[in-house]
């Protein structure tokens, strides 16, 4: 409190803040907008009620992570939920979260009981043993609200319950708009293993080593997998793992984990390979899928957007409101609604 009001312009004291949080003292308009600068948030942020409670918060981050990014992190995540929700309430959509509840597994006791988890969701969502050619298109679809946006460096992605009331209302997954398209599907995968297994039951398996297991496994099904690669091999090309990342989506190292995983390489080949010709590739994705070709082109949330534009052409909102929706300029969402002008 002492840090943001020395921040504030115009000036306020740290016991004026603790009384707005306390609600026995309101704050004036210039001390709101003086808030919203400090905090870098728009007055809709600080000013709506939309998201009471995040819960079962989980960051996907770097270990050097500090304490201040994961609550910008935060931030960001409440200020795109606050924005969400409001629209779906424009248009009168009930949100509804909790729809993993029934779906979570309480304990995974080995790593092939996690790949048979992946494997009985893909089956219950009737996915078939492809690639997935979007994640976000996926989640969307089951009901989680999927965001990409400005997150700090250090934090690839985060995901959480909106709770209101005590009750759930949203399911939320956020991803960095930084990251490359091969460790944003990992991301959105890993993120989707929180939602489904609370814990390991097992002390030699951590829940992050757990969560990036599922994720290789959805993404990438064993039985397709050794189809595609075959089984026992002593050695595989630099070809052959270009290949396969673009073809499921993954990074290379991801994809060089993964052959280890399922039996296609021997643990001491994986080892081998990241001691050699892939020791940078847990920092330089060898080959990235190019911005906006293959999996890049789709994956990428569309369904907050698709809502505002519906309450516009409802006359639902305001251009003006869409634009603070949006995060864009009112000349860009002016031409969005006539359309390219002609002469």
């Amino acid at each position: 409190m002492r840090s943001l009001a020395e921040r504030m312009d115009p000036k306020i004291t740290a016991q004026a803040i603790s009384k707005y949080e306390a609600g026995k003292m309101m704050p004036s308009s210039a001390v709101l907008v003086g808030l919203g600068k400090a905090l870098d948030v728009s007055l809709d942020f600080l000013m709506s009620a939309q998201v009471e409670t995040l819960d079962g918060l989980e960051f996907r981050k770097h270990s050097s992570t500090l304490a201040r990014d994961r609550a910008r992190a935060e931030a960001v995540l409440i200020d795109n939920l606050e924005r969400y929700l409001t629209i779906e309430e424009v248009l009168g959509i009930p949100s509804t979260g909790g729809w993993f509840e029934n779906r979570r597994y309480d304990s995974v006791a080995t790593e092939e009981q996690i790949d048979d988890k992946a494997d009985e969701l893909r089956k219950t969502w009737d996915l078939g043993l492809d690639p997935v050619p979007s994640l976000c298109a996926l989640l969307e679809e089951k009901g989680i609200k999927v965001v990409e946006a400005d997150l700090p460096e250090r934090i690839s992605g985060l995901a959480c319950q909106v709770l209101r009331d005590g009750k759930p209302v949203a399911d939320a997954v956020v991803v960095s708009k930084w990251t490359n398209v091969e460790r944003k599907r990992l991301t959105l995968a890993h993120e989707l293993a929180h939602r489904i297994i609370r814990s390991t039951g097992n002390p030699a398996i951590k829940l992050e080593r757990a969560m990036n297991r599922f994720a290789g496994a959805f993404l990438v099904p064993s039985r397709h997998l050794l189809e595609a690669a075959g089984v026992g091999r002593r050695r595989i090309t630099y070809y052959e793992i270009i290949r396969l990342k673009h073809a499921y989506g993954v990074s290379a190292a991801a994809m060089l984990v993964r052959l280890r995983q399922v039996g296609v390489l021997r643990p001491s080949t994986v080892e081998r390979a990241f001691r050699t010709f892939a020791r940078s590739w847990r920092k330089r994705e060898p080959e990235p899928i190019g911005h906006d070709q293959g999996f890049a082109a789709f994956e990428k949330p569309q369904r907050f957007k698709r809502l505002v534009w519906r309450a516009v052409g409802e006359e639902l909102i305001s251009p003006v409101r869409a634009a603070a929706l949006l995060n864009e300029s009112l000349d860009t969402v002016e031409q969005q609604i006539t359309g390219p002008t002609t002469h």
